[in-house]
């Protein structure tokens, strides 16, 4: 007799996200924990760090909405495996770059912002594939706040990890092999999720009927209602274009810890380098409880209050405490103080990033890898934008005032999602 009862195998693809996002964030921030030292190794600047930084949101941001389209071309098993392959080679690549006296120091800093913007347009479609695209293809409607949430997790440990981690290796070895001894997780990461992962439940033979049907419940099959250019529907949403808007706000605070947490932990609050290595994973480590805890919330809020209302309230009220806990982390004299108040507003702003994806999802519909390429965009161009305003306004202003900066940008993002309606999906002409 047939079981009626539905297979694990979507806990089982989400495991393999799970892996991915933390070997993903692993290869990610490795050069924000090294580029103290690179600067005194290769002879760079703070100004020359904000560059190198950001030529990866560069490519990220560029190629987020490029990345969702192939991504819903061709599915997320071929498209993550061959974008783990790079992100490996890459980082093998980065610990090649000579020193300023052997190569001169333009050369050394455009080597740099070449490998880190191919950096960030590798990892760029990620997100929308696995968020946008695997997670909303095996997983019920209504039910895809907990995967997300666990995703934020799995990739904020991977970052709280890889501080102390590199701390460590760059006492021993230096930062090279540092990097060289991480590499290799990114191979292991495509041969695996090429060899398990499916694009549909449908194409994976571990899945019985009972699963497909939870899983497809209340939405038209894989290949219905897809039609061509459906970017440009994407880029026509009012809904879509707010969101947008908003998560590029959001993502000013989050690109403000991820590229400068440490190195202002460093040379402005002036602590060691393995205490900073332990507050950088603190604040990961926070930023994980509230991402698990922000998608468990977002499933409860979105059940009570439907989409528009239940994504609504959790971003508004995350982007608020943001900006508040920023300002007082920013102001604060007793370092210790400061330390624990941008801890919670980093956690802050995983615990409304759900709210974001699932808004998308909801509004893309069969379309939400393109939907979530959209949004990605948005939240990533800011990273060019921060990684260079940052050091500038230091500069200018002091880095009191760079740090509140973020506060701005966090209760700008909170006031446009009372114009955004996700209960309405996209249009599709």
């Amino acid at each position: 007799m047939t079981d009626s009862r539905p297979t694990n195998i979507r806990w089982r693809i989400l495991a393999l996200i799970l892996i991915a996002s933390f070997v993903l964030y692993f290869l990610r921030v490795n050069v924000s924990i090294i580029g103290e030292s690179m600067i005194r190794d290769l002879g760079l600047t703070e100004i020359h760090l904000g560059y190198i930084l950001s030529a990866f949101a560069a490519g990220y941001a560029i190629f987020q909405l490029p990345g969702g389209i192939v991504g819903n071309r061709f599915g997320a098993r071929g498209v993550i495996a061959v974008a783990a392959l790079a992100w490996a080679a890459l980082t093998v690549l980065t610990t090649l770059v000579p020193d300023s006296n052997s190569l001169g120091i333009a050369a050394v800093v455009l080597s740099l912002i070449v490998l880190r913007f191919l950096v960030g347009v590798t990892n760029a479609p990620f997100f929308p594939v696995t968020a946008g695209g695997t997670i909303s293809n095996w997983f019920p409607m209504g039910s895809w706040g907990l995967p997300f949430g666990l995703q934020i997790a799995a990739f904020t440990l991977g970052a709280a990890l890889c501080a102390p981690l590199l701390v460590w290796l760059l006492g021993i070895f230096g930062w090279r092999i540092a990097l060289l001894v991480t590499a290799p997780s990114g191979l292991l990461l495509a041969l695996v999720w090429w060899g398990y992962v499916r694009n549909f439940p449908a194409d994976h033979q571990g899945v019985n009927d009972a699963e497909r049907v939870l899983i497809d419940a209340g939405r038209p099959p894989p290949d219905s209602a897809r039609i061509v250019g459906s970017w440009k529907a994407a880029l026509a949403n009012r809904d879509i274009l707010l969101l947008t808007i908003s998560y590029f706000c959001y993502n000013y605070v989050f690109y403000l810890f991820f590229s400068w947490f440490f190195y202002y932990m460093v040379e402005i609050r002036q602590f060691s380098q393995q205490q900073a290595g332990l507050f950088t994973s603190a604040q990961w480590i926070v930023g994980a409880i509230a991402g698990l805890g922000g998608g468990i919330l977002c499933d409860w809020m979105v059940q009570k209050m439907g989409f528009r209302y239940g994504t609504r309230w959790l971003a508004v009220v995350s982007l608020v405490l943001c900006g508040l806990f920023l300002i007082g982390g920013a102001l604060a004299t007793q370092v210790h103080v400061a330390v624990v108040l941008l801890c919670l507003s980093f956690g802050c702003t995983q615990l409304g990033d759900n709210a974001y994806w699932v808004a998308a999802i909801a509004v893309g519909q069969r379309h939400a890898e393109v939907a979530t390429g959209v949004l990605n965009t948005g939240g990533n161009i800011v990273g060019l934008v921060g990684g260079i305003m940052v050091p500038l306004i230091a500069a200018y202003f002091g880095w009191t005032i760079a740090v509140a900066s973020g506060s701005i940008f966090a209760f700008i993002g909170a006031g446009l999602w009372f114009f955004i309606r996700t209960d309405r999906p996209m249009m599709e002409l």
